[in-house]
C-alpha cells in the first residue's frame, strides 16, 4: 500500500489518479472526438523498462493524456481501440513523460498532472517568458535515466507544439546514453480539438489521430548525434520534406494558440 516509485511518488495514489483521469477524459477521445489508433499491438511486445516513445506534438497535456489511454489499452488487449475504459483498472504505473518544471508547478491541475508521472526538467532557454541562457543541469538528465530505467518515457523532441520545426539534440543525448527503445508516435488532430493547454474541448467531431510505429533502428555506439537528430525527424514525420500545404483550418488553429515551447527533450 505504501510502495512507491523512484520519484517519492505513492503508487496507490498514482494508480487512483490514473484512473480518475482517465474515465474524466475517455470521452474526449472516444464521445466528442473520435481517436483513431494504428500500430497498437506494438506496444504489447515492448519491454518492461527502456523504451522511450518519441512524438510530435500539439497541445500542453490532451497528447500525453492520449497515449496514456492508447498504452493502457493495448497492454490490455485492445488493439487499435480505447473501447470501454475498464482498462485504466490496472493501468501500467511506470510511465513517464518529460515537461518543463514551470509548466507542470504553475496550478493546482497541472501539480496534479505531474503527480500521473511528469519528469519535470528545467529550459535552458526560456523562464518566466523571458530568453535565457543556462547549461543543462544533469539532475535532470538522471532523472530522466532514472524513469527509462524504471519503465516508460514520452518526449516531445521538437521542443514546441509547432509543427516543422528542428529537434533539440537534447533527445538525441539521451538516446546515446541510455540506449533505450525508441518508438515513434505521430499525432494530428489535437490542435483542432483542444486549446493550446490541451484541457478544454475547442471543437467537437473532430478525427484524432496516433500512429504507434516500430523500434528505430540505431547504432548507439557509432551514430552520430545529427544522425540520431535526423531519423527522429523522419520517424515522427517532421522533417521539411514533410512539409506541404498546410489546409487553411489549420493555419488558423495555430494562429488561435500563440504557442510558445514548454518542452525541453
Amino acid at each position: 500500500m505504501l510502495k512507491k516509485n523512484p520519484f517519492g511518488h505513492y503508487l496507490i495514489l498514482k494508480k487512483w489518479l490514473i484512473r480518475y483521469l482517465g474515465f474524466m477524459t475517455h470521452r474526449r477521445y472516444r464521445g466528442f472526438n473520435q481517436l483513431k489508433i494504428e500500430g497498437s499491438e506494438i506496444i504489447k511486445e515492448l519491454p518492461e523498462k527502456n523504451v522511450l516513445f518519441i512524438s510530435n506534438h500539439q497541445t500542453y497535456f490532451a497528447d500525453v493524456v492520449a497515449m496514456f489511454h492508447v498504452f493502457n489499452a493495448s497492454l490490455s488487449g485492445r488493439i487499435d481501440s480505447i473501447k470501454n475504459v475498464g482498462y485504466l483498472w490496472n493501468p501500467k504505473l511506470n510511465i513517464y513523460y518529460v515537461a518543463a518544471k514551470e509548466t507542470m508547478s504553475s496550478g493546482l491541475l497541472p501539480r496534479i498532472l505531474a503527480y500521473a508521472g511528469s519528469v519535470s526538467i528545467e529550459r535552458t532557454w526560456r523562464e518566466n517568458g523571458q530568453e535565457i541562457q543556462r547549461q543543462v543541469k544533469m539532475s535532470d538528465i538522471s532523472n530522466i535515466g532514472k524513469a527509462l530505467d524504471d519503465g516508460w518515457v514520452i518526449t516531445f523532441p521538437q521542443g514546441t507544439t509547432k509543427p516543422f520545426k528542428p529537434v533539440r539534440k537534447g533527445t538525441a543525448h539521451i538516446i546515446k546514453h541510455y540506449k533505450p527503445v525508441v518508438i515513434p508516435i505521430v499525432i494530428d488532430g489535437f490542435r483542432r480539438s483542444f486549446d493550446k493547454k490541451g484541457l478544454m474541448i475547442k471543437k467537437r467531431g473532430i478525427l484524432q489521430s496516433l500512429i504507434i510505429k516500430e523500434p528505430l533502428k540505431i547504432d548507439y555506439e557509432t551514430e552520430s548525434i545529427d544522425s540520431i537528430m535526423e531519423k527522429i525527424e523522419y520517424a515522427i514525420e517532421q522533417h521539411p520534406s514533410f512539409l506541404k500545404v498546410i489546409p487553411k483550418e489549420e493555419l488558423e488553429a495555430q494562429k488561435e494558440l500563440d504557442v510558445t515551447r514548454q518542452w525541453d527533450f
